[in-house]
């Protein structure tokens, strides 16, 4: 690992809800839910309450009965996301998007021309507010692991540094539920044990961790414990998927009011897909359970595709294999991310033997991407209410 703090990672606060009281001043100081029958983001004062992402829009109420709540505007955000990685880039070439609202930059090599890290992050939030006009947290340390910690530690609106020489210091007293990996599931399985603050973990053999976790988990949190994270910033010049996902809250759901959340996400990447003049060959659908446990199943086609009907399709296969889970352990979120991309050649390649059937699915396509998705709507999804859909990544 590197010598020095010189990775960022730069988190913005309350993404949807901040948008919203940035555009209305008389939101400003006060709870703001962002979402009706679940919430998509909360603001600070909000939170204060008890109020979480992904809770139901009901539940979320009764603990701050006097909360605004606002309609998401997905375009809103979008705008800020792409105005606040602009800020990213003009900071360092390296940055690595995790999400619409959060990267890690690396500044290693900027000192002369930018200041010392901690320069560098107090420069980088301060142009976010004068430019985008949204609080960050930025957190600085030698490895991603540390940085996204520190920034966390940083909530809201502020900046921390972990300096080298003091890493196991700021680490150490954490809960375990702080490493990255550790979800409901891992957690409860280390309380058993006794095993409460990272540097339990830290103290515990690697055979133990491994006996009680498995080989991947238990060897991934034994080195996170000791501050060992190796990877480094990977700035990506191509994107690696196109994603949505919706959150459900925590009613039952039918199978036909899945398949129907789920047409109405392959309706939007698709779109985005064509606009980006990108095709896809791998389909993922992601899901998010009552336990907030998550699993991911993927179908790899041979031919790239970029019709909205052929990623559906495989989609829905996935989502059938998948029922007997959601029945048993229930679903908050349901997402879908298109993999393998490459750009479209302008003609696409067809199986050998099988005929042009999707020439009316891509006329439909075409229609939508003209005319807008309201132009032609699903029998499946009149009268019923999706949501809003959540990029994971800006485009």
């Amino acid at each position: 690992m590197p010598g020095d703090a010189t990775i960022l990672h730069a988190d913005l606060d309350s993404f949807y809800a901040s948008v919203e009281q940035r555009d209305d001043f008389s939101l400003q100081g006060r709870p703001v839910i962002v979402g009706g029958g679940v919430v998509l983001a909360a603001s600070y004062e909000a939170k204060a309450f008890g109020v979480r992402t992904a809770m139901g829009g009901r539940q979320a109420l009764q603990l701050c009965p006097q909360a605004v709540v606002v309609r998401p505007r997905m375009s809103a955000y979008s705008a800020a996301s792409k105005a606040v990685f602009e800020v990213f880039h003009d900071t360092t070439p390296i940055v690595e998007a995790l999400s619409i609202d959060e990267a890690f930059l690396d500044v290693g090599g900027l000192r002369r021309i930018s200041g010392t890290p901690e320069q560098i992050a107090h420069a980088l939030r301060t142009n976010v507010a004068e430019r985008v006009g949204l609080p960050i947290s930025v957190g600085v340390a030698r490895t991603k692991f540390l940085a996204k910690v520190a920034s966390a530690s940083a909530k809201p609106d502020g900046l921390l540094v972990v300096e080298p020489d003091h890493e196991l210091d700021f680490l150490h007293p954490l809960p375990v539920e702080r490493l990255w990996g550790v979800g409901k599931v891992t957690a409860a399985k280390l309380h058993a044990a006794d095993v409460r603050v990272v540097r339990q973990i830290a103290d515990l053999p690697e055979a133990r961790l491994v006996e009680l976790l498995g080989p991947s988990a238990g060897r991934h949190l034994h080195g996170l414990a000791l501050g060992v994270d190796p990877r480094p910033v990977r700035a990506r010049t191509q994107r690696r998927s196109i994603g949505a996902q919706s959150a459900l809250g925590r009613r039952r759901r039918s199978a036909a009011e899945l398949d129907g959340v789920l047409a109405g996400l392959c309706d939007r990447v698709c779109r985005r897909l064509r606009t980006a003049e990108r095709t896809t060959r791998t389909v993922t659908l992601r899901l998010r359970f009552d336990d907030f446990t998550r699993v991911t199943r993927s179908h790899t086609q041979w031919h790239p595709t970029d019709r909205t009907e052929e990623v559906l399709r495989s989609g829905r296969d996935l989502l059938r294999a998948a029922m007997p889970m959601i029945e048993e352990r229930g679903i908050t979120l349901l997402g879908v991310a298109l993999g393998n991309l490459d750009y479209d050649a302008g003609q696409l390649i067809l199986p050998v033997g099988e005929p042009d059937t999707g020439a009316l699915d891509a006329s439909v396509d075409q229609v939508r991407d003209r005319f807008g998705s309201g132009a032609l709507t699903r029998g499946t999804l009149v009268g019923r209410e999706l949501g809003p859909s959540v990029p994971l990544l800006p485009d």
